[in-house]
Order: structure tokens, then C-alpha cells, then sequence
């Protein structure tokens, strides 16, 4: 990761206002991590890493875009590890977005919408990773323009009121993407 990155991160981070104490104390923990780690956007960071990735919610926030997740085999937001072409947490969320839905008409809101800190058994051979995710709100069009990856089993729109079965980060990430679209 080139050290551009790790100063918008850091940045952007610093700059964020959280809405809860629990945001207030994750952001905390990726700025820590972020000072003490200069590679802790990279993959290979071990055992902490900082990921991006984006929730996608329709214009009247009544539907949200998730893929089921091969790896994990769960329903899920868009997002993964930064790459040294991103130039910003939000560029990798984008890129993310663009490569596990196929979409390429939606509006992605440059400000974090949350931060989440989840182990992942499946992303190193060294033992559990933690992701420390920066997630965002893209908004797009329900109009079928989306396609599975390589990285997904399915790629679908559900109605907010009637969501599949999945982790409880979803639906608290799901309901703060629907608070932010309905303003």
C-alpha cells in the first residue's frame, strides 16, 4: 500500500464523526492500528487489517442489493482488501462494489456510513484475521443491472421488511444505509 493511502485513511478516520459510542471506540482502534501499522491496509497485515466495502440501497431505501458471499455462505455487503491502485478507502469500497455486483450506475457516498470489526477464519493461513471494515452507502436503481462473481454464489435485491438470514452486523449495517438514504 502506498503510504497516499495510509494518510487518506488515517485522514479520513480522524475526520469522521461517529454516531455511538461503540463507532467512537472502533474508530479508535482502526487509528491505533493505523499509527502503529504502516502496512495496516495491506492483506498481509497480520492479524488486523483494515477492508472497505459498500452497502447498496434503492432511492427510496425500500430494497438492498447483497451477495451471497462463496466463503463465508452468507448474505452480505459488497467489500474486500485494499489494493495498492486504490487511492482511498472509498476508491477500494468502489472498486469492491463494481467487482463482486456488476453495477455500474450508482452513487456511492464518499463519507463513512459505519465501521465494523469482524475475525475472518478463511483470509490467512497464519490464523484468524481481523477485518477492520470501513463501510459506505452506494445508491443504484433495483433494475436488474447486476451480476454474480466469482466470489458470490448469488447476487440479489431484497426488501428491507424481508431480509434473508444472515449476521447481525447486516442488519444493523442494512438499517443505518436505510436511515442515511431516507435522510
Amino acid at each position: 500500500m502506498t503510504p497516499d493511502l495510509h494518510a487518506s485513511a488515517t485522514s479520513v478516520l480522524a475526520g469522521w464523526t461517529p454516531r455511538s459510542p461503540e463507532q467512537a471506540a472502533l474508530r479508535d482502534r482502526f487509528l491505533t492500528h493505523l499509527a502503529a501499522h504502516p502496512d495496516g491496509l495491506a492483506k498481509a497485515c497480520f492479524p488486523d487489517h483494515l477492508t472497505a466495502g459498500a452497502i447498496v440501497v434503492s432511492p427510496r431505501a425500500d430494497a438492498v442489493l447483497l451477495n451471497h458471499h462463496r466463503k463465508a455462505d452468507a448474505w452480505l455487503a459488497f467489500g474486500g482488501h485494499l489494493e495498492p491502485g486504490d487511492a482511498s478507502l472509498v476508491d477500494g469500497a468502489r472498486r469492491e462494489l463494481v467487482e463482486e455486483s456488476g453495477l455500474s450506475a450508482f452513487e456511492l457516498d464518499p463519507e463513512p456510513l459505519s465501521l465494523d470489526a469482524h475475525a475472518v477464519e478463511f483470509c490467512s493461513d497464519r490464523g484468524t484475521v481481523h477485518h477492520l471494515d470501513v463501510r459506505f452507502v452506494a445508491v443504484a436503481e433495483p433494475d436488474g443491472s447486476h451480476a454474480t462473481s466469482e466470489e458470490s454464489l448469488d447476487v440479489r435485491w431484497w426488501r428491507v421488511d424481508d431480509l434473508p438470514d444472515t449476521f447481525d452486523d447486516m442488519y444493523v449495517l442494512v438499517d443505518a444505509a436505510v436511515a442515511r438514504v431516507r435522510g
